[in-house]
């Protein structure tokens, strides 16, 4: 159905909706004719077609006739023939130039369309809207840029390179080469930026699945359904970003058009074939030599970075999910049966819901409510508990005392370990009874 068609058909359909209206009364003239856009004389024209006529005297007949302009069938017909039998595969344009020599009349759209319209040139996709340069960041730590890249890094290896940096100074914060970009990718290029320098405010990313849920390809991330990496992102309070084509990625992926350039190269003359091998390479010798030569000073000084001061991030970035204990003290997890230790602070976590998380190195933990159950390795089993340093404060109120049995200050949720301590000779650390 041409335009011109569709247009008469709503017109029709909204004359029937202001019509009845006013003939039940609920419209005035004034408000039908409102309802359609002309004035009350006008209305009143329409009425008496209607009832003279019905629907049929409402019609536009000029949208029946033919316009006077309209090429001739067999004038179309000669140009398509034209196309197809020397200038197949020509430009419309580069055509177009052609058939101007041999005194063709029309114009350039005309002639692209008729050709369109046949098969014979294809449609070129629309163009984007005009975009304008995004100003960096004032601050280092202000916006964080996350990516992967796919790419034959070493002959034969297609590797994916993830990228954390600087919006404020192209500072690269992390780089390293995995066989697949996921969320534990993405989370361990978030750790290093925080171990190295601090929390930061937002992170900016594609709208890759391990970032964004996206309903529908192509169209708005779910920002209430979150991700793995969503859900890490908001334990920690740092806003995410997500970009909605790659021109608004443009500062990473020019960053990446030089890296696909430059580290080839690199690695093969250093020759280096190995994943842990080019790993080593990126932090020690690359990184440090583009950061070098690409960094910029940022717009204004200072920093937007916080120190981290919340504890170990192993328990913040990880993958979290909801499992519910067995009556054997086990927590099944990807084919694995977590076996809970026995807890002189509870009889039994029969039925209880639990916290599985994965972090990024693969070793697991089993969370009930805030408190630390049990590590595991990656094969599921339970791993020594890890004792922290003590800090001064704590070490000064251990050394007061002969026999120390904590319970209400829980010692066994802050390092581990469940055990009554006695002051040891001299300085260094306490020794379990």
């Amino acid at each position: 159905m041409r335009r011109t068609e569709l247009l008469q058909e709503i017109r029709k359909m909204r004359f029937e909706e202001a019509y009845g209206g006013w003939e039940t009364g609920r419209l005035t003239q004034a408000e039908a004719a409102s309802l359609l856009g002309v004035c009350e004389r006008t209305f009143r024209r329409y009425l008496s077609r209607y009832e003279e006529g019905g629907m049929e005297r409402l019609i536009d007949r000029r949208l029946e006739q033919v316009s006077h302009r309209k090429a001739p069938v067999d004038e179309v017909m000669r140009l398509t023939e034209k196309y197809r039998g020397r200038h197949e595969g020509w430009s419309a344009k580069h055509f177009y130039a052609w058939y101007r020599k041999d005194g063709g009349a029309r114009s350039y759209t005309w002639v692209k369309s008729r050709l369109q319209e046949a098969a014979l040139v294809p449609k070129a996709k629309a163009r984007g809207a005009h975009r304008k340069r995004r100003e960096r960041s004032p601050w280092p730590g202000w916006m964080i840029h996350q990516d992967g890249s796919t790419h034959e890094w070493v002959a034969g290896q297609p590797w994916d390179l993830i990228v954390t940096m600087d919006d404020a100074t192209n500072e690269h914060y992390s780089m390293f080469f995995v066989e697949e970009e996921g969320t534990m990718s993405s989370l361990r290029g978030v750790r290093e930026v925080i171990e190295s320098r601090g929390l930061f405010s937002t992170f900016y990313s594609d709208r890759g699945s391990h970032y964004w849920h996206t309903p529908e390809a192509g169209g708005k991330v779910d920002k209430q359904n979150l991700t793995q990496f969503g859900q890490a992102m908001k334990r920690l309070g740092i806003e995410m970003i997500a970009a909605y084509s790659p021109e608004a990625r443009g500062r990473s992926e020019r960053m990446f058009r030089t890296h696909q350039d430059r580290l080839p190269r690199e690695l093969a003359l250093a020759g280096i074939t190995d994943l842990a091998d080019a790993n080593r390479y990126l932090t020690e010798v690359y990184r440090p030599a583009f950061n070098a030569e690409f960094m910029q000073p940022a717009m204004e000084e200072g920093s937007a970075f916080v120190g981290w001061i919340g504890g170990a991030l192993d328990d913040l970035l990880c993958e979290r999910f909801e499992r519910t204990v067995g009556n054997d003290h086990c927590v099944s997890f990807e084919g694995m049966k977590l076996q809970i230790p026995a807890d002189r602070h509870r009889c039994h976590y029969v039925k209880a819901k639990v916290a599985v998380l994965r972090r990024t190195d693969h070793t697991l933990a089993i969370l009930h409510g805030p408190r630390k159950l049990a590590d595991y390795d990656e094969t599921g089993k339970v791993m020594p508990p890890k004792v922290g340093p003590l800090t001064p404060k704590l070490e000064n109120v251990i050394r007061t005392l002969e026999w120390v049995r904590i319970e209400e200050f829980t010692w066994a949720s802050w390092c581990g370990v469940g055990w009554c301590f006695r002051p040891s000779s001299g300085r260094g650390w306490p020794t379990p009874l």
